[in-house]
């Protein structure tokens, strides 16, 4: 199958690396000099150093030989954005030929607070095939093709079959739904709590903590995907609980690190600067914070990381005053 995976960011270097060994796979980047070193050194060193791109996999800047590469047949395009990305990378493709599009990336977007999903189709419409592939996947594990596995959300079920053909293989299994809303908002409020768990990890509070605060944001998620027009089953699978315990808990997680470094009293510019990759739970909680006061639905947990983020709030502090506060039903409804 001819796949082009557009953006060359650690994940879409990954998957790309992962599909070279079964497909016919460019990626693109919108970099010409970062594109042309990784085709010379066959190494994305900017974003996954130590992984070696496939002889057969071709890294290009150019974006018509990326477009015209899926452009006939059973093409897939893939785009590896981040959020912010997407709707750039959408106008870009305003006017081509492209059979589908599926997209990577986690989060809302800052402004807007729109999902991805609702991007692409104010962007280019929705008679496009579009959806979302997500779910726990580290880069890293995946280029070194080590197990993982994914769920493609899409309306479209020629899509989804489309998408379940050309990425699952012995290291990679697929799963299909047609909750994208579910999906997406799972993907994108996850990264919000594994900032807490950070700043309670840094702070050194126990696993106990820990696993409390991952149930009742579980919760937060749901409430809020079902408000969406989600479905409650959804979040009890791979792009639900799946990614929040692997976000929560694994070392190879951006924005964990990120609230381990709030733990330490860095300053937010400092951390981002030091992980040197995108942190979408960060953007993300302005967003979903701003969302959650819209719809009225009381989400704790995710108020508390914007407030340590945006408004100056003492890590410290905002964690003594969420353990003040009054018990109640253990619930999804529940506050």
């Amino acid at each position: 199958m001819r796949i082009s995976i557009l953006g060359a960011g650690a994940w879409g270097t990954a998957l790309a690396i992962a599909l070279a060994e079964r497909h016919d796979v460019v990626l693109w980047g919108r970099s010409e000099d970062a594109m042309a070193q990784a085709a010379r050194s066959r190494e994305n060193t900017a974003y996954l150093p130590g992984h070696p791109l496939p002889a057969a996999l071709k890294a290009t800047a150019d974006f018509s030989l990326a477009l015209d590469h899926v452009a006939q047949g059973d093409g897939l395009l893939i785009a590896a954005t981040s959020v912010a990305g997407l709707r750039p990378l959408a106008q870009q493709l305003q006017g081509k030929a492209i059979p589908n599009l599926v997209w990577l990336c986690k989060g809302l977007e800052e402004g807007s607070g729109l999902l991805p999903h609702q991007v692409v189709r104010e962007v280019l419409g929705t008679q496009l095939p579009a959806g979302v592939l997500s779910g726990p996947s580290f880069a890293q594990e995946v280029a070194q093709g080590l197990p993982c596995a994914l769920v493609i959300a899409a309306e479209d079920a020629a899509l989804r079959e489309l998408v379940v053909a050309a990425v699952h293989g012995p290291a990679i299994r697929v799963y299909s739904s047609d909750d994208v809303v579910g999906v997406e908002v799972g993907g994108a409020v996850k990264n919000i709590l594994a900032i807490a768990t950070g700043i309670l990890d840094g702070m050194s509070l126990g696993l106990n903590a820990r696993a409390a605060l991952i149930t009742r944001g579980l919760a937060e998620i749901t409430r809020l995907g079902i408000a969406l027009g989600a479905r409650a089953e959804t979040f009890m699978g791979l792009a639900g609980v799946g990614d929040l315990i692997l976000t929560c808990t694994g070392d190879l997680s951006r924005n964990r690190k990120v609230g381990l470094g709030l733990a330490q009293g860095k300053p937010l510019e400092t951390i981002v600067t030091e992980l040197g990759h995108v942190a979408e739970g960060v953007r993300c909680a302005a967003a979903v914070r701003n969302l959650a006061q819209q719809l009225q639905i009381e989400m704790p947990i995710t108020n508390a990381v914007a407030g340590i983020l945006f408004d100056g709030h003492s890590p410290r502090a905002t964690v003594e005053q969420l353990l003040a506060r009054h018990p109640r039903d253990e619930s999804i409804s529940a506050s």
